[in-house]
């Protein structure tokens, strides 16, 4: 067995060659269990890839998500972090 840990846009693609073949997400799924074992993708993941595959979408890329607005109480803190947006991710706030 190889020693490949797959990524997901490796998966992904591997999912677009079952589906041309018409492959269904459970027998693909299987298929990537005996190449990957415990790498393969979940059962939801495999099913939403398909839902996508059959709307015409064919990019195996993460889509682009907005980060979530932030919630400040303390106003110096929030100057602090809008001046430096880099600093939020170090601070521990108790």
């Amino acid at each position: 067995m190889s020693k490949l840990v797959p990524g997901k846009t490796h998966l992904r693609s591997a999912l677009i060659f079952y589906y041309n073949l018409k492959k269904t997400a459970s027998q693909s799924h299987q298929m990537l269990v005996e190449a990957y074992s415990d790498h393969a993708l979940g059962k939801s993941q495999r099913y939403e890839w398909f839902k996508r595959f059959k709307s015409g979408n064919f990019d195996v890329q993460d889509e682009e998500r907005e980060r979530p607005p932030k919630k400040f109480e303390d106003h110096e803190l929030h100057a602090l972090l809008d001046e430096d947006d880099t600093r939020s991710n170090n601070l521990q706030i108790s």
